[in-house]
């Protein structure tokens, strides 16, 4: 989770102090106020790991071996993809000049520097 649990204590106190102050201008009975307070602090504590397991869902990061394997097979399959367009000829760009005759290469050079 996203930060400790001593979060969770300074917003328990906070909310204890807030509701004592409050309650200490509405109540006179003691133990009344005492009550509440610790009601709603315990409810603050219990309210702040929600919080914090809402924080850390937010952010969390997939481990970086999982998105390293996940980069690694996108470029396999486009790799794929690339050696399927050579073979059907859709992709003459990359077309392999190596079997061709070397006066057919100077050709295509000289016409594409004309050009």
């Amino acid at each position: 989770m996203y930060g400790s649990i001593l979060i969770n204590c300074w917003g328990s106190l906070i909310a204890f102090t807030i509701t004592f102050i409050w309650m200490y201008q509405n109540s006179i009975f003691p133990s009344r106020i005492l009550i509440v307070s610790f009601i709603v602090a315990f409810a603050a504590f219990l309210l702040f790991f929600a919080v914090r397991y809402l924080i850390a869902y937010i952010t969390y990061t997939p481990n970086d071996e999982l998105f390293e394997k996940f980069i690694e097979e996108a470029k396999l399959k486009e790799k794929d993809d690339e050696e399927e367009e050579i073979e059907e000829g859709r992709n003459p760009s990359k077309v392999d000049l190596q079997d061709d005759d070397p006066e057919e290469i100077a050709k295509i050079v000289r016409t594409m520097l004309h050009d």
